[in-house]
């Protein structure tokens, strides 16, 4: 049991790790002036919003579109953007995490 959560702890902070350099990239890429902090703060509220959109909506589409609009509206706060901005911040982020999860094992599979 401690090993699970133990694995849990560290899956979860190798993920807000890569999710934080994969932000930080993608904006400093689009002229964004925030360090690397406001990417671990657009990490950590990114992951506690689709948490809270899918415990409440379940693991639907509605849940996933919500969830990114409420997100779009965090990253549209965080790095003072507009509304087209913010989305291609995210789109960017979404490509990035996607190609990265190929490359690197995934918290549920084997490693």
């Amino acid at each position: 049991m401690a090993a699970d959560v133990t694995s849990t702890v560290l899956g979860f902070i190798f993920a807000l790790i890569v999710s934080t350099v994969v932000i930080w990239i993608v904006t400093k890429l689009l002229g964004e002036k925030e360090g690397i902090g406001t990417a671990l703060i657009a990490a950590i509220v990114g992951t506690i919003i689709y948490t809270v959109a899918y415990y409440l909506l379940g693991q639907g589409t509605l849940a996933a579109v919500i969830g990114g609009i409420v997100w779009l509206l965090a990253i549209k706060g965080l790095y003072k953007v507009g509304w087209l901005k913010a989305i291609v911040i995210a789109v960017l982020i979404w490509i990035a995490t996607l190609l990265v999860g190929l490359i690197l094992p995934t918290l549920t599979g084997p490693i």
